[in-house]
């Protein structure tokens, strides 16, 4: 089989589980595009999606803090990504991230004393962002580093992003993310330019 066929074949099978999927009532999200929604006269509806994607990096041990930032980003309108929540059984992850990452309109990083001392898939993530962030204009914000804690931003991002403090006060910070973010988000609109997610 040439790899047109298989393309093909792949195609075809997921066409027929989400035509199932719609029969058989459900709903079906096609992340970053929209949602399919089922009809009483055996179609269905497309909503496209157009709350602005963000993307959150953290480490394992801050967890807790980055599902409750989550929640927030979520009860404001925004669409937050984060691995625990979006991340499928048997998905290849490190693509997955990627591609979150590029399809975002915003990286938020969450810095803490564990996320500073600690190496791994977080310091990755905060390369890949800052290399994405060098294909968006300047006078437009997409990395928003926020610290969880008084620990150190490393030197590369400090010196040239302005982060925000999510302690002592969590909702002040919150807030302020949020609000630079809805304000690029007007910007942009004004502008015509796409949300990327």
């Amino acid at each position: 089989m040439s790899g047109d066929d298989s393309k093909s074949s792949i195609t075809r099978r997921w066409v027929r589980i989400v035509k199932k999927a719609l029969e058989e009532g459900a709903r079906v999200e096609i992340d970053g595009l929209g949602t399919l929604l089922p009809t009483n006269h055996q179609g269905f509806r497309f909503i496209p999606q157009t709350r602005p994607r963000v993307f959150i990096a953290y480490v394992d041990e801050d967890v807790r803090t980055a599902k409750r930032l989550y929640g927030a980003l979520k009860t404001h309108g925004f669409r937050p990504w984060l691995d625990k929540k979006k991340l499928m059984p048997g998905q290849n992850w490190p693509r997955a991230i990627e591609t979150a990452i590029q399809t975002s309109d915003f990286f938020v990083a969450c810095f803490s004393r564990r996320s500073s001392s600690k190496r791994g898939t977080f310091h990755s993530e905060l390369r890949y962002a800052l290399l994405c962030a060098e294909n968006i204009p300047l006078d437009e914000i997409f990395f928003i580093p926020v610290r969880l804690d008084e620990c150190t931003v490393p030197r590369r991002i400090a010196k040239q992003v302005q982060y925000v403090d999510l302690f002592p006060e969590w909702q002040a910070g919150v807030t302020r993310v949020i609000g630079v973010m809805k304000k690029q988000c007007a910007s942009r609109k004004a502008k015509n330019l796409p949300l990327a997610g």
